[in-house]
């Protein structure tokens, strides 16, 4: 059971919010306030109606000592038993503490690891995977930058991904991906395993990093096209090292220095961001138990199976034996959806076990 001032608390903010709303408040409030309200709303929404149930059975079981009325009320409470349970436990997910980046936009970084030339190709199946999913949630995907395998695929792909609630459906994807496949190398055909490595970085706000300019070391050199051969002879290329972490970053992509610097500043920020949750994360490690991933970059989360044509998430347990409509980023979301109820099931036991 949720406790009842919870609910009241709830209930006593958005009622809050709402009369300060209709006040004359400066425009920054104003949108602080609107946020507020948009999140708090849809959960108002679900108290009402719980409430609404309850009293529901209230009058059903008042109704159970009417001679005339006890069979429609004893429906009716079969009816309402059923629904209070599902009513209360949408309202607990709502009510679970969100993840304040789960809004955010994210760079989505992509690395060959083990395997050569077909982990390289993995490494591009994987992000055109991505690519088509957020294609079918509706978000824009914009490319930072590119390094091409030599068999094609990419050693390393970096995109930022732009839409509503992208982090929250994308944060379990980072981690090792493996994949079980007959290279179009491999003549005998033998099964080679490989492994790409995913990371998403949620996007900061300029107020969630403050970066000292003291504190960075910026180089520019001309950038270089495969084999090595300068394909700029201006040095617009830039690398940049936050010298207190060691973190570096370098851009090339652009023919503007001016514009590769800024694409550099803008994943120096999203690293550092990164860095600083992790931190936070490793302080509430214990807490952290029951969820799903450690966000750790070197886990093996998921195994792709293609003679099987099967996908294994190693952390949930689930395989699923459509691995071209995952591929093709069709079925994604049933892996994602998975480990998102996973998760919000650990964290709600979690919730239980503090009561």
């Amino acid at each position: 059971m949720i406790p009842e001032e919870k609910l009241q608390s709830v209930i006593a903010r958005f009622e809050a919010v709402q009369s300060e709303m209709n006040s004359e408040v400066p425009r920054d409030r104003f949108v602080a306030l609107s946020r507020e309200f948009s999140e708090l709303a849809p959960i108002a929404a679900a108290i009402g109606k719980l409430n609404a149930a309850q009293r529901e059975y209230e009058d059903a079981e008042a109704l159970l000592r009417v001679r005339d009325m006890a069979e429609m009320a004893r429906e009716e409470i079969d009816r309402l038993n059923e629904e209070l349970p599902r009513l209360e436990h949408e309202l607990q997910l709502m009510l679970l503490p969100k993840d304040a980046a789960d809004e955010r936009n994210v760079i989505l970084e992509v690395r060959a690891g083990t395997g050569g030339d077909e982990a390289a190709l993995f490494a591009g199946d994987l992000f055109r995977m991505y690519e088509r999913y957020a294609a079918s949630q509706g978000w824009s995907v914009e490319l930072i930058s590119a390094s091409e395998g030599e068999m094609g695929g990419y050693k390393e792909i970096i995109a930022g991904i732009s839409g509503r609630g992208v982090y929250a459906k994308l944060k379990f994807e980072s981690g090792v991906h493996r994949v079980q496949r007959v290279p179009v190398t491999e003549g005998g055909g033998r099964i080679h395993t490989s492994a790409a490595t995913v990371a998403v970085l949620p996007e900061p706000e300029e107020v969630d990093v403050e970066i000292d300019e003291k504190d960075l070391r910026i180089d520019v050199f001309r950038a270089s096209g495969a084999g090595g051969q300068h394909v700029n002879k201006t040095e617009s290329a830039v690398r940049i090292t936050h010298i207190p972490t060691g973190i570096v970053v370098s851009q090339q992509d652009e023919k503007s220095q001016h514009k590769n610097k800024a694409r550099a500043m803008q994943l120096m920020r999203a690293k550092l961001y990164d860095a600083e949750r992790e931190r936070i994360d490793r302080a509430r490690s214990a807490e952290r138990k029951g969820q799903v991933g450690s966000g750790d970059r070197s886990e093996r989360i998921r195994t792709y199976n293609f003679p099987q044509s099967r996908v294994t998430d190693h952390r949930i347990n689930l395989t699923l034996h459509k691995l071209d409509q995952i591929i093709a980023g069709e079925a994604l979301g049933e892996l994602i959806d998975a480990l998102v109820a996973e998760d919000q099931a650990a964290r709600l036991a979690a919730l239980g076990d503090e009561a």
